[in-house]
């Protein structure tokens, strides 16, 4: 997947935990279903919150692409 298929990008590199799960909850609330979002962070624990999470909300899990310095996090809204 590329960054080019992401309908809305979420930038929390930086942010430490909760922030990007947080970030990404606070976001989802306002999106259509269907609508793909790019969740860029540092926070190596969102690599598994955020799945967490997006299974009880009942959201897709699309990939998890590890960079050099971030992972970004694709994830369709239902």
């Amino acid at each position: 997947m590329t960054e080019n298929t992401a309908d809305i990008t979420i930038d929390s590199r930086g942010a430490t935990c909760p922030g990007p799960l947080m970030d990404l909850i606070g976001r989802v609330k306002t999106l259509d279903p269907g609508t793909v979002v790019e969740l860029q962070t540092t926070e190596r624990n969102s690599t598994t919150d955020v799945p967490e999470w997006l299974e009880k909300a009942g959201h897709d899990l699309l990939e998890i692409d590890e960079k050099d310095d971030h992972w970004n996090i694709y994830v369709e809204v239902n």
